[in-house]
């Protein structure tokens, strides 16, 4: 049996050209911290640092707006749509590096279901299934979103790319395009929210489209950063859609956007463990078959604070890297504890109640020390 200090994801890796000092990353989680104007502050990047002085090799950022059109999501969401925001992210990204970790920036455009814009677009004029998420200051059903124009979807291609850009003027190491977990790129590729009958709807090879396009775009406007992409079959909304293809599908999904550009593929879990959603009917996994698929390095989520889990698929070959989100806000330190084999901490969900903040998770470890 292999010893937690022996553990595989404490091993090298590397995405592209970026050289990493081991497979854990720290999983994109929406925090809603920034001023009001989408500017990244102090206390964010503190937060950030620290999961790269407890030894996260790889720290993604939260979404991150790329225009200010339709893009953002929350209320206090960062963006990286203005100079001021680069200089906030110009310090957050300091701070992880000083740590000795690596940071990319996750680029987002909530499309539909964005709960903090007034100016709601999608790939059709379809309402989505659910309602607004209360610990991101929502409330009540989303909006019918405006079908966004032919002109419309090149702007967003466009603001994309622009992001990038200053995404390596703030210093990060990568760039992730958020096409998962029902925003509005995986808006265009999920059945039931693109109704389009041009060349972004119909068959998952259009629906894929406006994703490959955006990829493409990113991995030119910054070739020197390595670029990805995190793809999922559940939304924030919809915890049980999968493509309705199955491994068909998912094998035309990889194959465009490996084919657009993507270095990486990153796939989610939406806060379910990761052989719930990753697992096929003929009992292969999602992530096994990305890598077949694309011969690229694939990141899994869903439970990866979970040593066994994290073991079984990383050996299994299921995947090259593991995000974890809820087992990193308890353990910021968790790769240090494992090389040391101490116990993890459990996840309170108090730390993402009733707000999931910075400011909160703060509030609850001085409530703990005190």
């Amino acid at each position: 049996m292999t010893t937690t200090v022996e553990h595989p994801a404490l091993t090298p890796a590397t995405l592209g050209d970026l050289a990493l000092r081991n497979r854990y990353a720290v999983a994109p989680m929406s925090r809603v911290s920034a001023r009001p104007d989408g500017t990244p502050t102090g206390e964010m990047a503190d937060y950030y640092a620290e999961f790269a002085r407890g030894g996260f090799g790889l720290v993604f950022s939260e979404g991150t707006y790329p225009d200010s059109a339709a893009s953002q999501g929350y209320l206090n969401q960062p963006g990286l749509a203005r100079d001021e925001h680069v200089a906030g992210w110009r310090v957050v990204t300091a701070g992880v590096r000083a740590a000795g970790g690596r940071m990319i920036a996750q680029l987002m455009h909530a499309g539909a279901i964005a709960q903090g814009h007034p100016n709601t677009v999608g790939p059709s004029a379809v309402q989505p299934r659910g309602e607004k998420m209360r610990a991101y200051g929502g409330s009540g059903p989303w909006p019918v979103p405006r079908e966004l124009t032919a002109a419309e979807i090149d702007d967003i291609v466009d603001g994309f790319a622009a992001a990038a850009v200053r995404a390596r003027q703030a210093g990060f190491d990568g760039v992730e395009v958020h096409a998962a977990n029902g925003y509005l790129l995986d808006q265009f590729l999920t059945d039931y929210t693109n109704q389009r009958t041009d060349s972004y709807g119909g068959p998952v090879a259009n629906r894929i489209r406006l994703t490959a396009q955006v990829v493409t775009a990113v991995a030119e406007a910054v070739p020197e950063l390595v670029t990805g992409v995190r793809l999922s079959q559940t939304k924030v909304n919809d915890f049980t859609y999968r493509w309705p293809g199955g491994r068909a599908d998912a094998e035309v999904i990889f194959a465009a956007v490996a084919e657009a550009g993507a270095q990486y593929l990153h796939i989610a879990s939406e806060g379910r463990n990761w052989l719930e959603t990753a697992k096929l009917a003929d009992g292969g996994t999602i992530t096994a078959l990305a890598r077949q698929v694309t011969g690229l390095p694939v990141i899994a989520n869903g439970g990866m604070h979970d040593l066994a889990q994290a073991h079984e698929v990383l050996a299994g070959g299921h995947a090259d890297l593991l995000s974890i989100g809820h087992g990193a806000l308890a353990n910021p330190d968790l790769p240090a504890r494992v090389a040391a084999a101490e116990p993890l901490a459990e996840f309170d969900r108090a730390m993402v109640s009733p707000t999931v903040t910075v400011a909160n998770a703060r509030r609850w470890r001085e409530s703990r020390q005190a």
